[in-house]
């Protein structure tokens, strides 16, 4: 039996028919020489997906961390805890599904959209694997979702990297949740960490220590910087449904490196100016646009960083200004920039535990309008929307038993009060972001990706 860590809980504890806390992605694949000619739905290429499905459904052993299962018991007293599935059903965790013709982009956003919006069975261990046969241009898809509780979006981006290679005419290779037990050991859980502060002499005192001084320092960094405090109320931040719409579309690195250049920014600045841009165009065309400038909560991976605990989750957090009341795209990303290189100071000064308790402030302030009923949309939000960018592969191309991967979009979670989520990730010089949107809280979710085309073409002009 494995402890479930405080953050990890929290993702358990605030889950509802409306807010699936999963994290999910959707990988594209060019099927390989030989495997279908080239119309709609080859039967090569029926035969090649299908022969995968069942080499996946047969797979001989799992991982254990996609063989845990939630334990909450009543004579637990409330205490979760993860323990082993020994009867696992593959073939319900893989699926494989078909795309209606014309098997275009669009049809597979729909279906990944309804996908993403099902919650996960508890009394199984939770996470699913869709494998999508039909896409158009001699292509095939990859949805999988795995419960956030279990692990955060680096960890799962480094498993899946585990699954591919760089050696087109390598077979063989696994799913993730079939990798071997060596290839990627779990996160230390939160028993884990308390196990060890009792262990060394002295570090209970530090880790007491941490959470005190924790205080002091946030309570600084909010004073000194009073953008956690200014997120105005709009359309984003409203009561949502369970139903979702997926979007995604990639972008060469190469054009953010060069507004990169131009500005001096950091890359990640580029993409928040690109995003920020994109948003404030969008609320004008909504006539939805509010004067005060919109808020973002940026994610910050712990995961490499030295005695930085935190079970399946190690994140931190940092508030962007998004700048969104400035009409001048220079002067939006000059105040991204100076928002950012200040969050990011405060972060320098803390420690390790005192980062992970800040992530989950981050997550946490969220939280009374998650799970209150009546409070999204009636008081000002703690930020306006998500954007995070995890660094992919850094080789390219890839593939997966002889197939090329094109494309990979992150599909992650929206709350009751945060409507929508902008998520990122590289690979093969290009960005792919996924969008993901309550469907009836956030109008017409693609027109986005038309406004961050335009976002970027702004930020080029510059000189």
């Amino acid at each position: 039996m494995t402890a479930v860590g405080p953050l990890d809980a929290m993702f358990l504890l605030g889950e509802t028919r409306e807010q699936p806390m999963h994290v999910g992605g959707l990988m594209l694949f060019e099927l390989p020489e030989g495997a279908g000619r080239d119309h709609v739905i080859p039967e090569g290429s029926r035969d090649y997906v299908s022969g995968l499905y069942h080499d996946m459904v047969a797979a001989p052993s799992v991982h254990p961390l996609f063989a845990r299962r939630m334990r909450h018991r009543p004579f637990d007293l409330g205490y979760w805890s993860w323990e082993q599935d020994d009867d696992i059903e593959l073939d319900y965790h893989v699926r494989l599904s078909a795309l209606p013709r014309p098997g275009r982009v669009r049809e597979l956003f729909e279906l990944t959209s309804r996908l993403h919006g099902t919650l996960l069975d508890r009394h199984r261990p939770l996470w699913e694997m869709h494998l999508i046969e039909g896409v158009e241009g001699r292509r095939f898809a990859l949805y999988s979702k795995i419960h956030h509780s279990l692990i955060d979006g680096v960890t799962a981006l480094r498993w899946m990297q585990d699954t591919l290679t760089s050696d087109p005419a390598r077979t063989g290779m696994p799913a993730t949740f079939a990798l071997p037990e060596s290839a990627a050991e779990p996160a230390e859980s939160a028993d884990g960490l308390l196990t060890t502060v009792g262990r060394i002499p002295g570090s209970a005192g530090r880790v007491l220590a941490d959470v005190a001084g924790l205080t002091p320092l946030g309570v600084k960094s909010l004073v000194r910087s009073s953008v956690p405090l200014r997120a105005p109320r709009t359309i984003l931040n409203q009561s949502i449904t369970g139903s979702r719409r997926f979007a995604a579309q990639s972008w060469p690195v190469d054009r953010l490196e060069k507004v990169r250049a131009i500005t001096g920014a950091t890359l990640n600045d580029v993409l928040l100016a690109m995003c920020s841009g994109a948003l404030r165009n969008y609320l004008l065309e909504l006539n939805a646009l509010p004067d005060r400038a919109l808020t973002a909560m940026v994610p910050v991976s712990l995961r490499d960083t030295p005695g930085a605990p935190g079970g399946g989750n190690s994140l931190s957090t940092l508030i962007a200004d998004l700048a969104t009341d400035e009409r001048d795209p220079e002067r939006r990303i000059r105040r991204i920039m100076a928002s950012t290189t200040y969050a990011k100071g405060v972060l320098s000064e803390l420690s390790p535990l005192q980062r992970l308790l800040l992530g989950a402030l981050g997550f946490g302030v969220a939280g009374p309008a998650a799970v209150l009923p009546g409070v999204a949309g009636r008081t000002r939000p703690p930020y306006n929307v998500v954007i995070s960018n995890v660094p992919g592969p850094s080789e390219s191309p890839l593939y997966w038993n002889g197939s090329r991967l094109l494309g990979m979009y992150p599909a992650s979670i929206v709350l009751n009060g945060q409507a929508l989520n902008i998520s990122v990730t590289s690979y093969d010089h290009q960005l792919h972001f996924g969008l993901v949107g309550c469907r009836r809280t956030v109008p017409h979710l693609q027109r986005l990706l038309t406004h961050l085309e335009t976002s970027l073409s702004d930020l080029e002009s510059l000189h």
